[in-house]
């Protein structure tokens, strides 16, 4: 395993959120439209058998449950061939279990939303604002400041960002990398 921080290389602050259309672990198919009800949306980057992810799950799932005004997607891009752990089925299984209570936990088989956001590692959180009819990056950055599994957090950032956010404040914050094992390409 090893640690990678996300890029600068990604969407950058004020560009749309690309558009997807991909399998919840719900059964259910997703895109930007089905969160549209909603003031702010955080896609992130994650998975089923990284450490890092696991150690977010609580917290993702806190915002999730926490926030009417903020949808929580959870988009897992790993190759399920060489990490059968973060397989369709395997997601399905945290879902059913409550381990991840995301608004949804969708499939990128293809890595192709994956690389149109520019992520590198699990978790990549990429927080949007609703602006119109579409949604609009204010952050890309970590969830909090437990940089290592084992950490217990102290400032809770990315929650922080979302109450200052749905309270209309401008975010403005710099972009603090979040780290964790990197994205498993299907071709690598």
């Amino acid at each position: 395993m090893v640690a990678l921080d996300s890029e600068d290389d990604a969407i950058q602050r004020g560009e749309p959120a690309p558009d997807f259309e991909l399998p919840g672990a719900d059964g259910e198919t997703y895109s930007l439209s089905d969160f549209a009800d909603r003031e702010a949306l955080l896609v992130v980057f994650t998975c089923n058998h990284c450490p890092y992810a696991q150690a977010k799950f609580d917290e993702l799932n806190h915002l999730a449950s926490h926030y009417d005004d903020l949808a929580v997607v959870g988009i897992n891009p790993n190759d399920a061939e060489e990490y059968p752990d973060d397989s369709f089925e395997a997601m399905q299984d945290l879902v059913d279990d409550g381990t991840i209570q995301y608004d949804a936990y969708l499939r990128d088989e293809s890595q192709a939303v994956a690389r149109e956001y520019g992520a590198v590692c699990t978790p990549d959180p990429f927080l949007f604002e609703r602006t119109g009819d579409d949604f609009e990056l204010v952050y890309h950055g970590r969830i909090d400041d437990a940089l290592n599994p084992d950490d217990e957090p102290t400032e809770m950032e990315m929650r922080d960002i979302v109450d200052r956010l749905l309270a209309g404040e401008t975010i403005d914050d710099e972009f603090k990398p979040s780290r964790g094992c990197s994205i498993k390409w299907s071709e690598e």
